[in-house]
């Protein structure tokens, strides 16, 4: 079997791919391998002919290239840059990064959390005026408070686990109930919440605005599809209590621009945390930037630069191809209808 590597990589997790028997491993030079976030790079057709899995963040532009192609295995959790491919219908498996990035991005939540909470930009301006300011904002803390997930898949669980250990009161939106124990999801051990059971109460839809309405967070949590894109609107950030964050560490479009900002020009929300956005970069004039009560972060909390990224993730690839030489379940493979959606 032979696999391409369009990915970075390093010493440890090439000796454990070495490891598995009968698997030929083509590694993208150097430059290539800067350019693996990098859309329409072609590979030439010699190369990819013979190639069985491709482990990749991107596809290339020339994907007909790959003749005896079975799996493509990207590193990312959202798995939109596969759209257009027509994978099922060509017969070619997918799977994505599924649960390599929960723990970096649930710490990351709660951190904003706090930080929104005790209002700690205030207090860091207040540090640099010089100015000593022990007002009751800079003193709540979480246990207690409710946080509300858009989305209730690994990386919401998590959070959620998190945020229970706290002491808050968790409630959770989504499609449907899912049992992950009957999944065959890549999860670290001892993490997520995998049978559902942490929420207090689940929504469902036809049941957002009522989701909303009690929350003191609420975290969007969910792929951004053309089904989701604007999803959340403006009488969903309205229902939310006067006074509750936003956190967004999913995909920016998923809240319609507009609406996020007229809900913070005029109060109704307490701030937000926003790691995902609707430019990249953003622009050095948005007027997200402007707002004392938002945290912007540059799409960092859960990365590729994350210490512990590329163990996890060349791991859901070796078992994936292992798996694949042995016939058995995939981990994380997509479905049919996720590809075409």
């Amino acid at each position: 079997m032979k696999l391409l590597i369009r990915m970075q990589c390093n010493h440890d997790v090439l000796k454990m791919l070495a490891s598995i028997e009968n698997l030929e491993i083509d590694l993208m030079d150097g430059e290539s391998l800067n350019a693996y976030e990098v859309e329409g790079i072609v590979i030439p057709p010699e190369r990819a002919k013979d190639v069985d899995v491709l482990f990749c963040e991107l596809p290339f532009a020339n994907m007909e290239a790959f003749e005896n192609l079975k799996l493509i295995q990207i590193s990312s959790t959202g798995y939109s840059q596969l759209y257009g491919l027509d994978l099922p219908e060509k017969g070619i498996r997918a799977c994505n990064g599924r649960g390599e990035y929960d723990t970096p991005i649930a710490e990351w939540s709660i951190a904003m959390m706090s930080n929104l909470n005790r209002d700690l930009r205030s207090m860091i301006r207040n540090q640099d005026a010089g100015i000593w300011d022990r007002s009751a904002r800079h003193q709540t803390e979480l246990r207690g408070m409710r946080v509300g997930f858009f989305g209730y898949g690994s990386i919401a669980r998590e959070t959620a686990r998190l945020c229970a250990a706290m002491g808050m009161d968790v409630y959770a939106f989504d499609r449907e109930k899912v049992d992950f124990t009957i999944k065959n999801y890549y999860m670290v051990p001892g993490t997520g919440d995998p049978k559902a059971e942490i929420p207090a109460k689940f929504f469902y839809p036809g049941e957002e605005l009522e989701f909303c309405k009690e929350l003191d967070f609420f975290v969007t949590a969910m792929p951004l599809t053309p089904l989701t894109k604007g999803i959340i609107k403006e009488k969903h950030l309205r229902a939310l209590p006067r006074g509750a964050f936003v956190l967004n560490f999913a995909r920016g479009p998923l809240i319609e621009e507009e609406s996020l900002l007229a809900v913070l020009r005029d109060g109704h929300l307490g701030g937000a945390a926003l790691d995902v956005h609707y430019h990249y970069p953003m622009p050095a004039d948005h007027p997200l930037w402007r707002f004392p009560n938002v945290i912007m972060t540059p799409h960092i909390s859960g990365s590729n630069m994350c210490n512990n990224f590329l163990p996890r993730v060349y791991d859901i690839l070796a078992q994936n191809i292992r798996n694949l030489m042995q016939d058995k379940p995939l981990l994380n493979e997509l479905t049919a209808a996720e590809l075409s959606e």
